[in-house]
Order: C-alpha cells, then sequence, then structure tokens
C-alpha cells in the first residue's frame, strides 16, 4: 500500500460519512480555503471539519489528538480543536480520521493582529499553561511528531548540509556558532507538554486578537524549545522581549529555540525540504533575523 494519498476529495469523504457517520451524511462538505501539508481539511455543515491524514506518517497523529486534545482543554485559557469523532479507514482510504468541532477565527497575520504586544503575551500565557500540565504519561519524542521535543541533535546532519548549501548567501561562521553553541545544551528538567509547530498558521484570530491554538499533530513531552519559534518569526523588537520574558525560561532553552528556528529555516531556504521561491526568501529574511539578534545578545 501507497504511503501517500493523492486524491482525498469531498467525494471520499462523503463516501466515509455515509458508511460511519450517517447522521451527518447529508451536511454539505466543501475543503477549507486554506489546506495543511499534514491533513486535508474539509468544512462540514456550518460547525465541524473533517481532517484527513495525507500521508502514513502524519496518521499516527490522529488516535493521539483523539486521546490527549479533551484532557488538555479543559486546563488551557485559549480554545484547542475539539474532537467530535474518530473515522476508520475506508473507501480506499487506508488511515483513521478525524472529525472536529469548528473554531472560528483566521490564520494569524501582520495585518489582522491587533496589538502585537499583547499578542505575544496571551500567546505566551497559553504556552505557560501547556507547559504546566501534568506530563506523565504523555507521548515523548518519536515518529508521530518528528521528534520534536527531542535533542536538538537529532537535526545536525541536515543543519550542516543546508549551511554548506548555502555558502555565499548566509553568514556560514555565525550560523554555525548558533547551531553549535545550541546543541551542546539540553533540557534540565522534567518534560513539558510541547504543541511542536507554533507558527501563524496554527494560531487563529478574531477581532484582532489570539483566539484560538490549533493543529497539535506534533504534540508531545520533552523540550520546549521548539515553541520558540515564532519569536523569530513573527516576533520582533518589544514584542519578542514581551514573549521572552512571559515564558521566564533559562537562557539555553532560547538558545535551542533559536537554533531549532535557524534549522527549520535552513532546510528550506537550501531547498533540502519541500518549498516555493517565496517560501525559501521568507526563510532567508528569518536566517538573517536570527543572526542579528544572535549577534545582539553576545
Amino acid at each position: 500500500m501507497s504511503s501517500e494519498i493523492n486524491k482525498i476529495d469531498k467525494v471520499l469523504v462523503r463516501s466515509l460519512l455515509a458508511s460511519q457517520f450517517p447522521q451527518w451524511k447529508d451536511l454539505p462538505v466543501e475543503p477549507v480555503a486554506k489546506s495543511g501539508w499534514d491533513n486535508r481539511t474539509f468544512h462540514l455543515g456550518k460547525k465541524m471539519l473533517v481532517r484527513m491524514p495525507s500521508a502514513e506518517e502524519y496518521a499516527f497523529q490522529v488516535e493521539k489528538e483523539q486521546h490527549w486534545l479533551p484532557k488538555l482543554a479543559r486546563l488551557l485559557p485559549l480554545e484547542i480543536p475539539s474532537p467530535l469523532a474518530m473515522g476508520e479507514p475506508g473507501e480506499g482510504y487506508p488511515w483513521k480520521w478525524s472529525i472536529y468541532r469548528w473554531l472560528e477565527g483566521e490564520s494569524a497575520t501582520k495585518a489582522l493582529i491587533g496589538n502585537m504586544d499583547e499578542f505575544a503575551a496571551n500567546l505566551a500565557g497559553f504556552l505557560r499553561a501547556l507547559h504546566a500540565i501534568d506530563s506523565t504519561s504523555g507521548p515523548k519524542p518519536g515518529p508521530h511528531n518528528f521528534y520534536r521535543g527531542g535533542d536538538l541533535s537529532t537535526y545536525d546532519t541536515e543543519t550542516r548540509q543546508a549551511i554548506d548549501v548555502l555558502k555565499g548567501t548566509i553568514d556560514v561562521g555565525l550560523a554555525t556558532e548558533i547551531w553549535e553553541a545550541a546543541i551542546a545544551t539540553h533540557w534540565q528538567y522534567d518534560p513539558v507538554w510541547i504543541h511542536g509547530d507554533v507558527s501563524v498558521g496554527n494560531l487563529l484570530v478574531k477581532e484582532g486578537r489570539l483566539k484560538a491554538v490549533i493543529d497539535f499533530g506534533q504534540l508531545g513531552v520533552g523540550d520546549p524549545a521548539c515553541d520558540l519559534a515564532i519569536a523569530w518569526t513573527l516576533f520582533r523588537d518589544e514584542s519578542r522581549e514581551i514573549f521572552r520574558e512571559k515564558l521566564s525560561l533559562d537562557a539555553n532553552t532560547w538558545a535551542r529555540g533559536r537554533a531549532w528556528t535557524l534549522w527549520k529555516a535552513l532546510i528550506v531556504a537550501a531547498g533540502i525540504t519541500d518549498s516555493n521561491a517565496a517560501e525559501a526568501a521568507e526563510s532567508l529574511r528569518i536566517i538573517d533575523e536570527i543572526i542579528a539578534d544572535h549577534v545582539l545578545e553576545k
């Protein structure tokens, strides 16, 4: 069986609903305007959505989200996805899939955020609450979340390869310095809950304010450094400082967060992972931002 399904469309979704959830089979099904890479997402009526893993490596996340999100939701200050049902393989589709309650809001952009400092403080408050939840029995870093929350050295080979590819385009010396300083450190405390992909596409804004955090496919417990990337991809100056101050993490964790963000930007800019010209250009901007922040802190 192929590890990837090329055609996940509303015809498939309707067939699965008809066979497994006939109570919803007559509701309209339409693809959302912006669907993620890991899942194909569809409106189901006006109050629900269907999420279908797009490849085998993402299918591991379905049962994890179904089990843990209801337990976490009641302890968090912002809305997160609320699973309503879990579908089984069928109609030629090989993996489990989910039905969620629809959350109102639009993906965060600078234009939609009313007050960036307030946004940074509210996001930090959400992450602090997430980190404070008892992580006993939580899923440790592994294939289900691509080792997010694990040791940063997992990405050492890719990072050095990307730095080599980008010679002449970025400051190789400073990029290497940032990376090597970070991988020499490790999370010294008990594992904490991590979202795993705190990016603008997973933050919903309504009326200018942060309303919800979505897409917990990379959920796990471990080192929270991977949740800090937003400090360099979205925040700057005062908002970055507010985010940092509110989270109260040690300097080594911030160093790993900077390096984690650098790794992601490097592999996109170097073409090691799938990307387009706009994404590569944005990644180069982020690399410059990370290096400038590192120099300022030295």
